[in-house]
């Protein structure tokens, strides 16, 4: 069963998507976390379920790691994505909080470096667990913020709240 849920936070109203899991902490696992406004973002279906305590554990973690009390979220995310792109997005699930690297560096890190550094971009793009699941802190060869689905306003937001030192 798909259940959803929104939350307030600095960056505007979150739609939080998950999937039931026997697993996860209060018994969702994340599948998606969009904002308003951003490139692809989840939109409510017919036969979802609105289920805000569901989320509990979710928007807590969001919530203390918005006020600067967590570094690292620990949630259990539905499966998505191609083999290539759940590739990608382990790759960014272990850029420490604080830290950047560059689409070279993840492409080089998933054994597409060269030409695939668009196809890391393009994965990257796809990410639907903003936030949670760090794109954010990905950054162009030069230091310069380069593509964030919900915006590179947001995206500079998330790494000034994080101390992220981006030229």
């Amino acid at each position: 069963m798909t259940m959803y849920t929104t939350m307030d936070s600095p960056l505007g109203e979150l739609l939080l998507v998950g999937e039931e899991s026997a697993t996860a902490k209060g018994g969702v696992a994340l599948a998606s976390l969009s904002l308003p406004g951003q490139k692809g973002a989840a939109v409510v279906q017919d036969g979802w379920v609105r289920a805000p305590e569901a989320f509990d554990e979710i928007a807590g973690q969001l919530r203390a790691y918005f006020e600067g009390r967590l570094t690292r979220f620990d949630l259990e995310y539905a499966d998505g994505g191609t083999d290539f792109q759940r590739r990608v997005w382990q790759a960014l699930e272990a850029i420490p909080y604080g830290a950047t690297v560059t689409y070279g560096q993840i492409a080089a890190q998933v054994g597409s470096a060269g030409a695939g550094v668009r196809a890391v971009g393009t994965a990257i793009g796809r990410n639907p667990l903003l936030v949670v699941r760090p794109c954010h802190r990905v950054i162009g060869a030069d230091g310069a913020l380069r593509g964030y689905a919900a915006g590179l306003e947001r995206k500079e937001r998330l790494l000034g709240l994080e101390g992220a030192l981006v030229s």
